[in-house]
């Protein structure tokens, strides 16, 4: 046979070429059915943004306290290694469940990010028990827990516990910080006074709000704290991460990580 005959014309199919075709089909028609149920990752992400960055309204003083029931966000006032940014939830994709209504499940994560007054950064404070009736006033030293709103928020509590080698912040390894269901005693908090000097004669009274203040966690006695040498790779961009940990300068006084603003609608 001569050598230069072409048995084969380069349109001609060979190998598993329809196996392949078939395989490429059975990829689109999975695509577009994901596509049409909204299963895609990134529409996933787009409705995740859509819902926890909607805008929310904050509460507005009328004494210039903070009350309960008021609906804050929680501003950590910066530092050398790091900007004004505000407690977040810090949910991706795998933190929404669908089913009854889309929310965010327990336990979930935060961190300290962008601020602004939206679903993902406000908070209510919550009362725990009835001896704190909704609308009196917070005071200094007085145990309150704060929760996320209902609805897409999940209506979760900021929790913390003892840190332990299998329960820790994910880059610090220091005390970690979440969101959970239950209105505990791992989820009641208390305000005091950012200065030392000037913590005693304020216990006990009102706190103000739009006020740098410290946070401190009722059962392990540490302060809130936003970690600017930390920064978490989240759905929303580089973020802090957030600890229960009390960092105290050479005076023991507690330093910029642990100072906080709760922020009302207020200027």
């Amino acid at each position: 046979m001569d050598q230069n005959v072409k048995l084969f014309r380069t349109r001609v199919k060979i190998g598993n070429w329809n196996q392949e075709r078939y395989l490429e089909e059975e990829e689109m028609n999975d695509y577009q059915e994901k596509r049409l149920r909204g299963e895609l990752i990134s529409q996933r992400v787009e409705f995740l943004k859509q819902n926890i960055l909607s805008p929310v309204s904050l509460s507005a003083t009328k004494d210039g306290r903070l009350h309960f029931g008021d609906v804050v966000i929680l501003v950590n006032v910066g530092g050398e290694n790091r900007e004004r940014s505000a407690l977040s939830i810090n949910a991706d994709i795998h933190s929404v469940s669908m089913n009854p209504a889309p929310s965010i499940q327990a336990p979930c994560g935060v961190s300290a990010g962008r601020v602004q007054a939206c679903t993902r950064t406000a908070f209510i404070i919550t009362r725990y028990q009835s001896l704190n009736p909704e609308g009196s006033a917070l005071h200094f030293d007085q145990s309150f827990a704060l929760k996320t709103a209902s609805g897409f928020a999940g209506g979760l509590y900021l929790t913390s516990d003892l840190q332990t080698f299998q329960k820790c912040a994910q880059l610090s390894r220091l005390q970690e910080v979440s969101l959970d269901v239950d209105n505990s005693f791992l989820s009641w908090w208390k305000i005091t006074h950012f200065d030392p000097q000037e913590r005693l004669e304020h216990e006990g009274q009102p706190v103000s709000a739009n006020e740098k203040v410290l946070i401190i966690h009722c059962k392990t006695n540490q302060a809130l704290a936003a970690l600017g040498h930390q920064v978490l790779r989240t759905t929303y961009g580089k973020e802090y991460e957030v600890t229960a940990h009390t960092f105290l300068d050479s005076h023991k006084a507690e330093q910029e990580e642990n100072h906080w603003v709760m922020c009302t609608s207020d200027p």
